[in-house]
């Protein structure tokens, strides 16, 4: 796997991400593993838990935060007790401006990472550390910095879903919802850029920037898995629907799209567009949110796989199903699974963040 610069050119074959999507499915457990691993809750044990929990968030003064992508029951426990749902930059910036002194992030790892750049003074948790992403796996440091230093020209931008170290070597932090927008700053400046780790990301706005970009050649395990032929056999049985994309998706799939978007764009989408039905290419936990913004809107998720595949995600990150209930009460009762990050490398992270920060509050 090659990183390219998209004009033709590929970088040496020592230059690539760790492993390939394929090698992804051979070492993460399915969804249905995952669920099936599950102890499985009535409704008055899940009930019991929840009240269990409301009452420890108040006695240790702690907020949840939880993904768009995490079980619905999580994102309505966090809706209920004062937290938030949201995106991965936008939990940790919530958690900083909470007057809790602990932060407990269901989604995964870089994300509670993400929140202890921000928040170094507070205490960061996680339900279960053991859930990654394989952007951020497929970008390790110890790879990625000489990659860098190999290149000194090119502004380094690195997409959140990265580690704190990945981070701290990086120029800028961006998200896919104002990814473009610095891209196409830094290119009125005459800057040449180094991004990763998504590649679809990367191609989709080198597409719309036209900016020199050389790509790392990472993927998400999810939206990698979404495909054009499927797609378009079913936008020929829904022909009035409105294809929405998630920019992590291949390109192929993105050129379908009636609009491409963050996650946090996405559910503005369904609710601001007139339209009355939407196929949706991002992981399908979203359509919580979806369907609390647009109730009367028809939500359908975009099949996985192309033709003869068989599901092995269906539209749902393995990792994001590790955060439970369970998992959550563990951490207030047991105080385990603390986030941390060395300070000389949350500092560097911080300033590329902050400078995603500044960039966003100036352009608004």
């Amino acid at each position: 796997m090659k990183t390219d610069n998209g004009k033709g050119r590929s970088a040496p074959k020592s230059i690539m991400s760790t492993l390939s999507t394929s090698d992804w499915e051979n070492t993460v457990p399915t969804t249905q593993e995952i669920e099936h691993q599950k102890p499985q809750l009535d409704e008055q044990q899940q009930n019991k838990l929840i009240k269990r929990i409301k009452q420890l968030l108040v006695e240790q003064n702690a907020v949840l935060v939880a993904h768009y992508y995490t079980d619905p029951v999580l994102q309505q426990l966090a809706d209920e007790t004062g937290g938030c749902v949201a995106d991965s930059l936008e939990m940790a910036r919530f958690g900083k401006a909470s007057p809790a002194d602990k932060i407990i992030v269901a989604g995964v790892r870089f994300m509670g990472e993400t929140a202890k750049i921000l928040s170094p003074e507070k205490k960061v948790f996680m339900p279960e550390l053991e859930a990654t992403c394989s952007l951020d796996l497929g970008c390790p440091a110890e790879d990625f910095i000489p990659f860098c230093d190999d290149h000194p020209d090119r502004v380094v931008v690195v997409y959140a879903n990265t580690s704190a170290r990945v981070k701290a070597r990086a120029d800028w932090v961006v998200t896919s919802g104002i990814a473009s927008e610095v891209i196409k700053h830094l290119a009125s400046e005459g800057k040449k850029i180094l991004w990763a780790p998504d590649r679809h990301l990367g191609k989709y706005i080198q597409s719309i920037t036209h900016a020199d970009m050389l790509l790392w050649q990472g993927s998400c395990i999810v939206h990698d898995e979404f495909k054009a032929d499927t797609l378009l056999t079913l936008k020929e049985k829904h022909p009035d629907a409105r294809i929405l994309v998630h920019p992590e998706s291949p390109y192929t799939v993105v050129e379908m799209a009636d609009l491409v978007g963050s996650t946090t764009q996405l559910i503005h989408a369904v609710k601001s567009m007139p339209d009355q039905t939407f196929i949706v290419a991002t992981d399908n936990r979203i359509f919580y949110k979806m369907q609390q913004a647009a109730p009367d809107k028809t939500l359908i998720e975009a099949p996985t796989g192309g033709v003869g595949a068989t599901c092995t995600m269906c539209a749902h990150c393995s990792w994001m199903a590790m955060n439970t209930l369970q998992g959550i009460l563990k951490v207030l009762e047991q105080n385990i699974n603390e986030v941390h990050v060395e300070e000389s490398v949350r500092i560097k992270a911080f300033e590329s963040t902050q400078r995603l920060l500044d960039f966003a509050a100036a352009t608004k």
